[in-house]
């Protein structure tokens, strides 16, 4: 009744993310892996991942908040005085919303970063996006137009169900989740409208950052029935460049890592894998 997919985001940030990840897969619970084609470590994420053939890879579109795959001068709109892509998430939104040049300019960049990710030969596991970018209506109708060409089959859907985490931890964050919510559920339809997989429920908006051993143990305690997944962010160190401020990486890492954890999923009778793996489990029950 519960197939669960634990999922590291940001994999090809740094050296401190990518070794967290081999630890976390290799000696935990982690399945999946979520890859920055455009990040400073992303070609060392790449042979790492085949040298782990179990490990899970999807793209994780990155279109804020980090470095482009294009030149800055292919996309002068999207990136600030430095080359990098902006931080002003809403302008941003809202400039490719009305603005057909920023659009376009969005477009190839997504284009772009589905091609880096087909360069390395990996399966393409999962799509979703830095920040939950990926939430736009418009860079969820490029995943959609790009479904087919590069084999996108599932993609994250961030519904994140307020009434466990309550059963776990009374009073927490609530904002995030709240203000995606119309979105998610927007996207959701879209998704498996067109028969994409995506999630029945995900958990890491409210604790992003903050994953810890005691959150962690407490999802797998009152894990819904269906497909979940829970995604964090490792690292072997808690300061490295593109370091999130406040987040708790090694943290999050020795949470993966719980032989606890291990046997509480296994005693639940809860099936991990990944996203290709959830969609086969699925159907026996249509």
């Amino acid at each position: 009744m519960k197939f669960l997919i634990v999922t590291a985001d940001d994999f090809g940030l740094s050296d401190e993310v990518n070794r967290a990840v081999e630890i976390a897969h290799v000696e935990g619970v982690l399945t999946a892996a979520s890859l920055m084609v455009g990040a400073p470590a992303a070609a060392a994420a790449v042979e790492l991942a085949r040298r782990l053939p179990r490990l899970a890879v999807g793209l994780h579109l990155a279109l804020v908040d980090a470095r482009p795959v294009l030149p800055a001068s292919a996309a002068p709109d999207l990136v600030d005085a430095h080359g990098r892509l902006r931080t002003d998430m809403a302008r941003v939104g809202a400039a490719i919303s009305f603005l057909p040049r920023v659009r376009r300019q969005m477009l190839a960049e997504i284009r772009a970063q589905f091609e880096a990710f087909r360069a390395t030969g990996l399966e393409l596991d999962h799509v979703n996006g830095h920040k939950h970018f990926h939430l736009h209506p418009t860079v969820t109708s490029a995943i959609l137009d790009h479904a087919a060409q590069f084999g996108v089959h599932a993609v994250r859907a961030p519904l994140e169900p307020r009434a466990v985490l309550e059963r776990i931890e009374r009073g927490s964050p609530r904002l995030a989740a709240a203000a995606l919510r119309p979105w998610v559920r927007l996207q959701r339809l879209r998704l498996r409208r067109a028969g994409l997989t995506t999630p029945d429920q995900v958990f890491g908006l409210a604790w992003s950052g903050a994953m810890t051993q005691a959150r962690l143990a407490g999802l797998i305690a009152h894990l819904p029935n269906g497909v979940s997944e829970i995604y964090a962010h490792p690292a072997t160190g808690p300061v490295f460049a593109g370091a999130a401020p406040g987040y708790r990486y090694p943290e999050e890492l020795a949470a993966l890592t719980s032989p606890e954890l291990r046997r509480q999923i296994e005693a639940a009778g809860i099936v991990t894998g990944a996203f290709t793996d959830a969609a086969q489990w699925r159907q026996p029950s249509g």
